[in-house]
């Protein structure tokens, strides 16, 4: 009798560990988030035009219930649309280099934390990112991946090594995480030359350098493609800004 009950007990454990886990797994509700626009910056509302985040997040594969982490999310675009989307049970980190982060960075994300109880902030500097291992199910690199290979002495950036960058990133991801990565596209050649004339990237030296680190490319999307954009411009420059040839990749870290 004790055996039965004890299978039965565990039989009850497992059917409501797989339930959670099927609660987890629900996409989450990211079309929700992006249209509460009253909870959003005005500022962040405004790049969802050139963004599209629904469509990329439902891409990427953004579930509910998910540990989520925004490299150079500072300015909270991807947080105060992912935080609400993944619900109470999911949570969002948002990771700043310290060579960007500013008064008005903290203040903002301080007001913005105080009403979004399930994100927070870490500051480090940029060549010494050092993220819990195994801790995260999605993680979104939003036009910054370019920023590995850029060197600048007015902000303080020195010279970094991509590889251990996206090797801190993949000992951070659990088995089976999940990498977004957007950037300008930039054409072949000499990659921090190309970083440091235009801040774009060549799509295949982000390919190589996740795959590298032992990321799956899963899948790539046009999304943000334009074909307009002939990638001879800085992406500040105000005939292209906003409206550059973007890449979208998805990353898998195997299980």
């Amino acid at each position: 009798m004790r055996t039965m009950k004890l299978l039965g007990l565990s039989l009850a454990l497992a059917s409501a560990s797989a339930l959670a886990t099927i609660a987890a797994a629900k996409p989450a509700d990211v079309a929700a988030a992006v249209a509460a626009t009253s909870t959003r910056s005005e500022d962040n509302v405004k790049l969802d035009e050139s963004r599209k985040p629904a469509e990329v997040l439902k891409f990427l594969g953004l579930q509910s219930g998910m540990q989520a982490i925004d490299l150079f999310g500072g300015n909270r675009y991807w947080a105060e649309i992912m935080a609400p989307a993944i619900g109470k049970a999911g949570h969002v980190t948002v990771w700043e280099p310290n060579q960007f982060y500013g008064k008005e960075t903290q203040e903002k994300f301080a007001a913005f934390q105080a009403k979004t109880p399930n994100t927070h902030m870490i500051v480090q500097p940029f060549e010494a990112i050092s993220l819990p291992a195994k801790s995260y199910d999605f993680a979104m690199i939003n036009l910054n991946y370019h920023d590995v290979y850029w060197e600048s002495a007015k902000y303080g950036v020195v010279r970094m090594d991509p590889d251990v960058f996206v090797k801190t990133l993949y000992e951070a991801m659990k088995p089976g995480g999940i990498v977004g990565v957007i950037d300008h596209v930039g054409n072949p050649g000499d990659t921090r030359e190309t970083v440091e004339k235009y801040h774009r990237i060549d799509p295949a030296v982000v390919k190589a350098d996740f795959e590298k680190a032992g990321f799956k490319l899963e899948a790539e999307s046009d999304l943000l493609r334009n074909p307009a954009d002939d990638h001879s411009l800085l992406v500040f420059d105000a005939k292209i800004r906003g409206k550059t040839d973007r890449f979208v990749y998805k990353f898998r870290k195997p299980k």
